[in-house]
């Protein structure tokens, strides 16, 4: 039997191609969401949930391959929702954690409806592009 790390263990591909999906949606997510740009912020801050809700999609699947896509999409949106409803406690210790740059980038800072709408069309998009690497991966 192979090790996982090893370029000959099936899931060896899938997992590189999560890996590198995750390093371009990074600095993608970041650059959108801190752009000032001469977009909206509204803009800046859809499409950086966008890239947020995909980038934790993938880091589920890189660190279990063997998950269902569908899966790990509906509990990454679910996780997320579940955060977003959280920004409406406010006791001091998730205060100072969302006084932080990674608190505020991973707790977020203040509730929206209209986040729920991207952290849908994120989970989708995030949904569909692991199901395609896995697709292009294991047909050979």
């Amino acid at each position: 039997m192979t090790s996982p790390i090893s370029p000959h263990h099936r899931f060896f591909k899938y997992r590189v191609a999560l890996l590198i999906s995750i390093t371009v949606i990074i600095p993608l997510g970041y650059a959108v969401r801190f752009s000032r740009g001469p977009a909206p912020e509204w803009f800046n801050d859809f499409f950086g949930s966008i890239a947020y809700e995909v980038f934790w999609i993938l880091l589920v699947v890189l660190i279990l391959p063997r998950v269902s896509q569908i899966r790990a999409a509906v509990a990454v949106c679910l996780a997320t929702c579940g955060v977003e409803f959280l920004q409406l406690w406010t006791p001091p210790f998730l205060q100072a954690m969302r006084a932080t740059l990674p608190g505020r980038l991973i707790l977020g800072n203040h509730f929206t409806w209209s986040d729920f709408i991207s952290y849908f069309v994120g989970s989708f998009l995030g949904w569909l592009w692991v199901r395609w690497l896995h697709f292009t991966c294991f047909r050979l």
